[in-house]
């Protein structure tokens, strides 16, 4: 009762700290960059007293690094596809994708052939390989590697969570929708983030994790008629000279969905992107503590005070450098 007691504590009084200082609105791209950061933050909180000292002390890290998969996705071959998997590819309409398309990986590559599956994506089983490599970072207390992988995997975990994530149609590029993604990852959150209930309780373990991010794409394909369908009816009957509007954003005039746009979509979705957020927040915290139960559960405490290596700060700053520098490759989703 003491743990959970100091849990409850720990929530009431410094997650409303935690979550100030790690509120910057900046320029937004896939959950936003905002979104990503914010699930992974309040993931920490979802975790046991025994993980919850070494995650809150490297909780700064696991924020700006949550958004590094995004970064290398627009920089290097083969990261694109562990973002999204394009389920209407492998289905007619009134076809059941979930019995169509096998969930474990040999049985998918039998079905469909590797190379297919490669390009149509392959976050479900990307999750699974990342909670491994999680697993022996813990394994062998290598505290980079945990950084690295905890941010990585709740990356991933997060996209998961996205209807536009599981569908060829990923921007409304083909129903003239386009613009669609930023709307519902970026737009939404960032307008709504500091109304949205955050007390998601404690992280649980997870017996299949390849079952656990199907279940998660399984939810968001679900939804995805109502995302697409919802923003079209909206755009019928809204003003076209309200839909957008301009904000400042540093030195740059950009041009945004309009606040009353946003807040109508957000409100006739009836709280989705919250719930998909939510959902996304304690599937990070069950699957980081899976790996730690699954490694053994070593002792952390030893390891809070260790702060990541040169080496990884250094292959942390190329990585900004080559986001910033170089011709992005994959999917804009802007």
């Amino acid at each position: 009762m003491g743990n959970w007691l100091n849990y409850k504590y720990l929530l009431v009084f410094t997650l409303p700290l935690f979550l100030a200082m790690g509120s910057n609105k900046e320029s937004q791209k896939i959950w936003g960059f905002f979104g990503h950061k914010r699930i992974n933050r309040i993931a920490v909180f979802t975790l046991p007293q025994e993980m919850f000292g070494f995650y809150k002390d490297h909780i700064e890290y696991l924020t700006e690094h949550a958004v590094d998969p995004d970064k290398r996705r627009y920089a290097v071959e083969g990261e694109a596809q562990c973002h999204y998997i394009d389920l209407d590819h492998y289905y007619k309409p009134g076809e059941d994708p979930f019995t169509i398309m096998p969930r474990r990986w040999y049985d998918a590559v039998a079905k469909f052939t590797e190379d297919t599956l490669q390009t149509y994506g392959i976050v479900p089983w990307h999750i699974n390989v990342m909670k491994l490599k999680l697993q022996k970072a813990f394994e062998t207390k290598n505290v980079d590697l945990i950084l690295k992988y905890s941010a990585d995997i709740g990356h991933y975990i997060g996209d998961a969570h996205v209807p536009l994530h599981t569908t060829e149609n990923y921007n409304g590029q083909m129903t003239g929708q386009r613009g669609i993604h930023g709307l519902w990852e970026s737009r939404l959150v960032e307008v709504n983030a500091e109304d949205y209930d955050y007390f998601v309780g404690k992280g649980k373990y997870v017996k299949s994790i390849v079952d656990f991010a199907w279940e998660a794409v399984e939810a968001s394909h679900l939804a995805l008629d109502s995302v697409l369908r919802i923003e079209k009816e909206l755009t019928a009957e809204f003003p076209s000279d309200k839909k957008y509007s301009y904000e400042q954003r540093g030195n740059t005039t950009i041009s945004v969905y309009s606040y009353d746009f946003s807040q109508e979509y957000h409100k006739r979705m009836n709280g989705m992107v919250e719930r998909r957020m939510r959902a996304a927040i304690i599937a990070v915290g069950s699957i980081w503590y899976t790996a730690w139960v699954d490694a053994g559960q070593p002792d952390l405490s030893a390891l809070q005070n260790v702060q990541p290596s040169a080496e990884l700060l250094e292959e942390m700053r190329q990585l900004e450098e080559h986001f910033h520098n170089e011709k992005h490759k994959g999917r804009i989703c802007e």
